[in-house]
């Protein structure tokens, strides 16, 4: 089940497709038992990256942070 569409954020945002796979990925293993919660955090780091706030690197690198 979709929830949010941060892939047509992600591409808005200019994000390669590997790399949004990666941060949703990342954001999975944040939130392993909440999907939608995965799917949002995705979303607004897409959002964030979107609005000049973050990189891409930044957030990959953030979110390889709170996964260790």
């Amino acid at each position: 089940m979709i929830y949010f569409d941060y892939q047509k954020v992600g591409r808005e945002a200019g994000i390669p497709a590997d790399k949004l796979e990666r941060l949703a990925e990342m954001c999975k293993i944040e939130e392993p038992n909440d999907p939608m919660l995965a799917e949002l955090h995705t979303m607004r780091a897409c959002m964030a990256i979107k609005k000049g706030r973050i990189s891409i690197e930044e957030a990959l690198s953030e979110s390889r942070k709170l996964a260790a």
